[in-house]
């Protein structure tokens, strides 16, 4: 099959760039966040720090694997609009959205992004990255870091006085994606320190208390709310049940832990979220894998996510190269058979963000706040190192 090889993975990515490139940049300040399905802008004026970050993320990446010269340009472009319309003034608080509305709520799950991007800028060369990669990471420790439970708090409110009573893993698992770029970026180990702690408490420790797989929400003491967000399976951010993309992406990010430091309670826990992740989130009726799933196992969410399926053939193609167990590539080219036909527009280019059971649309928005194919050009250059650095050889 194609999609393992070297050149259609480099030059899907280079498909996916190509989508954004005439239409994303906005001369006045960042990156425009609302696209239709043909690239045709929808709202221009707000802004997500979710997508803000993560367009920095992509064009680092880009510009690190030679894709362009005027990517660097790009990440300045884009953290210039960070720091100046989503950083409060005075301190290491960033604005969650900007433009049409302002909403300064204070949650991890964003400071993260600000983290990782600051990581991948640096590691490109921005110097100046550095000293806010430190000045946002020692906010999250002083802010929502528990030592007592070895994890992060999720909001405050604007003015800190308030902090949330909600728990959840869904800014613990970003947290230790943007701790292991920042180790990549800086060779610190505290940053590996953080990394391995999270995914320790997260994917051991908290995963025991749900039959081995990580749930999404937490009571303030850390104990399991199986309650909250019962009524919304479809959140974006904070949906009810086990969510077959995060566990994959947790499989992923253990996998890359082990590859700095190997330790087999790494591998085999990637495996075990893996497999139960497709056991029960990948529809045989309909194929590709559903949203969410209950602790019944049946469906919570039945739609099918561009990300989902993105962190699932990374996860794949990993747990292939470290187990040279043939299944992981079958499940590999499954998953890329289901999201080539389904999830991704041939005539227009980039992902669909959303389809139905059945793999239909359900909108013409491929690209909302949000959205920036982050997840499908790291999963593509996620399997792209793995190549490179040897894998074992293909039927």
């Amino acid at each position: 099959m194609k999609f393992h090889r070297l050149d259609f993975l480099e030059d899907h990515a280079r498909s996916i760039l190509r989508f954004y490139e005439p239409i994303v940049l906005d001369k006045q300040g960042g990156f425009f966040q609302n696209f239709q399905d043909d690239g045709s802008i929808f709202d221009k004026k707000s802004r997500h720090l979710v997508s803000s970050t993560r367009f920095v993320f992509n064009y680092a990446e880009a510009y690190r694997r030679g894709l362009g010269d005027h990517y660097r340009e790009w990440v300045r472009h884009g953290l210039q609009f960070i720091e100046e319309e989503h950083l409060r003034p005075g301190t290491n608080q960033y604005a969650w959205q900007v433009g049409l509305v302002r909403n300064e709520t204070v949650y991890t799950y964003g400071h993260a992004f600000v983290l990782l991007a600051h990581a991948k800028a640096h590691s490109i060369g921005e110097s100046d990255s550095i000293l806010r990669l430190r000045s946002v990471d020692q906010f999250l420790l002083d802010q929502f870091f528990e030592p007592e439970n070895a994890a992060f708090a999720d909001e405050r409110s604007a003015d800190l006085a308030e902090l949330s009573p909600y728990r959840g893993q869904n800014a613990n698992m970003h947290l230790c994606e943007a701790y292991i770029a920042a180790y990549d970026a800086t060779a610190d180990s505290d940053f590996l320190l953080r990394a391995q702690r999270l995914a320790k408490r997260f994917a051991a420790d908290l995963a025991a208390s749900a039959g081995g797989l990580i749930w999404e929400h937490y009571h303030s003491d850390w104990s399991i709310d199986w309650d909250y967000n019962r009524d919304k399976p479809g959140d974006l951010f904070k949906p009810w049940g086990f969510q077959p993309g995060h566990q994959v992406e947790w499989a992923k990010l253990l996998l890359q832990l082990n590859e700095i430091e190997s330790d087999e309670w790494y591998l085999g826990k990637a495996s075990e979220l893996f497999d139960l992740a497709m056991e029960h989130g990948w529809d045989t009726d309909f194929g590709g894998i559903v949203y969410g799933f209950a602790p019944d196992g049946s469906f919570a969410d039945d739609h099918k996510y561009f990300w989902v399926h993105a962190e699932a053939f990374a996860a794949a193609y990993r747990l292939y190269v470290a187990t040279n167990d043939k299944k992981y590539l079958a499940w590999y080219e499954r998953i890329w058979a289901y999201s080539w036909e389904y999830l991704i527009d041939h005539v227009h280019g980039a992902w669909f963000r959303i389809r139905d059971r059945q793999g239909q649309a359900i909108d013409n928005l491929k690209s909302p706040m949000g959205k920036v194919d982050y997840h499908t050009l790291g999963a593509c250059w996620d399997v792209i190192d793995q190549i490179k650095i040897g894998v074992p050889a293909h039927e």
